[in-house]
């Protein structure tokens, strides 16, 4: 993410947790903050690791809560399938369905509207009397770059970087 998408995400935040009046610690920006300097999903304990750099002590309770904040006003998604964290891109319309495009090889997340598939959850809903409150659809495959990459018939004659191997999912 470059440097202004991610001023973007956190003056976005702080102007609505002052609307929501809800209190954006410095930590919890923090950790916001290095979830946009973090290509793809990131776990909380590689969070914590991040955050021991300026914050020595902390533990991963203070990793935690900081990813319930930010999770309650919609900042960031869990990947499930994969145990971690993405920022989102959308927080702006809390009330959106999104598809997580995950990549099993270099472990990039895209984040798209999924806006005719929430039409089909919600009628899905209904039908069966659930109140649905929030809808994250997963799905797991290559990028655009790593299609091309696993593609490669010239390993020893091109650019790309074939040592990065398939991440392992969570289930």
């Amino acid at each position: 993410m470059n440097v202004s998408s991610a001023e973007k995400i956190l003056s976005q935040a702080e102007a609505l947790c002052q609307q929501r009046n809800v209190r954006l610690t410095p930590q919890r920006l923090e950790v916001l903050r290095l979830m946009t300097q973090h290509h793809g999903a990131i776990s909380a304990y590689d969070l914590l690791d991040l955050l021991r750099t300026t914050e020595p002590q902390a533990k991963p309770p203070t990793i935690y809560r900081a990813l319930d904040f930010l999770l309650e006003q919609g900042f960031v998604h869990r990947v499930e399938s994969t145990n971690s964290y993405v920022v989102c891109h959308h927080f702006e319309e809390p009330s959106h369905t999104s598809a997580m495009l995950i990549c099993d090889r270099c472990g990039a997340v895209a984040e798209k509207h999924a806006d005719g598939v929430e039409k089909i959850l919600k009628s899905l809903a209904l039908s069966s009397g659930f109140a649905l409150t929030n809808s994250v659809i997963e799905a797991h495959g290559l990028c655009r770059e790593c299609v091309e990459v696993e593609a490669c018939t010239h390993q020893d004659a091109c650019q790309h970087d074939h040592t990065v191997n398939t991440k392992k999912r969570g289930r």
